[in-house]
């Protein structure tokens, strides 16, 4: 059985991460009337989170090899503490969307410092297997807990509390994260650091992300959209040049030979653009087409946050079986059937429970899937290019998740335009469909993934 206190902790961390993701979507409406938002600015409460953690996972990565992963897990908690303080305070618009970017900055640099010290203080095999059945338990189920969670506290006590909430969870598990996870090597020389490499692969992942984000509500031929795009291109391909030259390369070039790690990062891609999109939809299916309360619709995502757990620790258990490629095709093939139930069971009256079988097969699906991504990305790869191999794939999560959202919010908007009374039902099926086509459609990439159990 892994070590119980420091995987409490990297939990933990994991779900603040997941939880931050999706909390605020039940309080838009309430930080958009009390900071008095425009409805086309209040977007860039989630957005200016996901712009600036896609773009920073990279150095977030490369950070934790080179200055060590405990002290930029102790740092980026700490981060996050003082972002979700000034968040709960802010009083302006612009001082909310500013403390939301510097969230994802916090982000960017707990997730990949997490992640390898889980790779990092568990020995590859069962015992990291378990190790990240855990982590996903807290990661995949706070995505859909998130909203839960959410709903509770706006009702109880505003939307400044769905901030103040992570302060002192943060500032709890640096100090945890310090005193229980093994010390850093020491420092010793001058540790090489792509500066150049860093400024233009951040700054072209950043425009890109922002590029997805921005372009379904102002238009993909609008000016802002299209010089993003430029610069997007020019920066990326900057990147690519730089890398090729450097002797200390923020992602070295022998990861992309890697043959594991490039289809975890497609797997993880594909993942994010169809799971991870599916609980904006049902939020909006909850609050606009079935007009529940802030907590009615967190108290929606409760079976999903459980039965995800759930799905984490049965996917687990099925490597040892079956194998990691077998269980990622069986939890694919279960989302995509999940998602089809789901979209034919979406009516403007039914009642909640003729939801439940499309919910469960999803929700088993997709925690399943997640624990085996995960697997496969850290299986093989050396000790001090842990951080970096876990920003190329959750650099992959961040962008799949952007293009996918972008895609469905535009076949949503062309399916079924905003009514009069401010229902999308057709547009939201039409969405979930395209999730379960495009799960069915990861199907031949997860055969893919070496079929190995990575257990005894």
């Amino acid at each position: 059985m892994p070590a119980r206190m420091p995987l409490l902790v990297l939990a933990l961390a994991q779900l603040v991460i997941a939880l931050d993701f999706n909390i605020v979507y039940v309080a838009l409406p309430d930080m958009g009337t009390g900071l008095g938002f425009s409805g086309h600015d209040l977007q860039w409460v989630v957005s200016a989170y996901v712009v600036t953690t896609g773009g920073f996972l990279l150095l977030g990565g490369r950070t934790t090899d080179l200055l060590g992963r405990r002290r930029t897990f102790a740092a980026a908690a700490l981060l996050y503490a003082g972002a979700s303080l000034l968040g709960g305070f802010a009083e302006a618009p612009a001082v909310l969307v500013a403390v939301r970017a510097v969230q994802g900055i916090g982000g960017a640099l707990l997730f990949p410092a997490t992640l390898s010290l889980i790779n990092t203080i568990y020995a590859e095999g069962p015992e990291r297997n378990r190790a990240l059945a855990v982590w996903g338990a807290a990661g995949a189920g706070g995505l859909c807990f998130g909203s839960l969670l959410g709903g509770v506290l706006v009702e109880a006590f505003g939307w400044p509390s769905v901030f103040f909430v992570n302060v002192p969870v943060a500032a709890a598990i640096a100090w945890a994260g310090w005193v229980l996870f093994p010390p850093d090597a020491p420092r010793t020389g001058v540790r090489g650091f792509d500066l150049t490499g860093a400024l233009t692969g951040t700054g072209g992942i950043a425009l890109l992300v922002f590029l997805l984000v921005h372009a379904p509500e102002a238009g993909w031929s609008g000016v802002s959209v299209v010089v993003s795009a430029v610069l997007s291109l020019t920066l990326l391909a900057l990147f690519a040049l730089v890398e090729t030259r450097s002797r200390h390369p923020l992602v070295p070039t022998r990861l992309f030979g890697h043959r594991g790690l490039v289809r975890a990062m497609a797997v993880t891609a594909v993942y994010s653009a169809t799971f991870g999109s599916l609980p904006y939809f049902l939020t909006l299916y909850f609050r606009s087409v079935r007009g529940y309360s802030a907590f009615a619709t967190g108290f929606a995502f409760l079976v999903p946050a459980v039965v995800v757990a759930a799905g984490t620790q049965a996917g687990e258990r099925a490597v040892a079986l079956v194998g990691v490629r077998r269980m990622l095709v069986g939890g694919m093939v279960l989302g995509a059937a999940g998602a089809a139930a789901l979209g034919l069971a979406l009516t403007r009256h039914g009642p909640y429970p003729l939801l439940l079988p499309g919910i469960v097969l999803l929700s088993l699906g997709q925690g399943a899937a997640w624990t085996g991504m995960w697997i496969t990305a850290a299986a093989g790869v050396a000790p001090g290019d842990q951080g970096v191999a876990s920003g190329l794939a959750s650099t992959s999560l961040q962008v799949g998740g952007a293009v996918g959202l972008a895609v469905l919010v535009a076949l949503a908007g062309a399916v079924g335009p905003q009514a009069a009374d401010g229902t999308a039902l057709t547009g939201i099926r039409a969405a979930v469909f395209a999730i379960a086509a495009g799960i069915a459609c990861g199907v031949p990439l997860t055969l893919t993934v070496r079929a190995t159990t990575t257990g005894p």
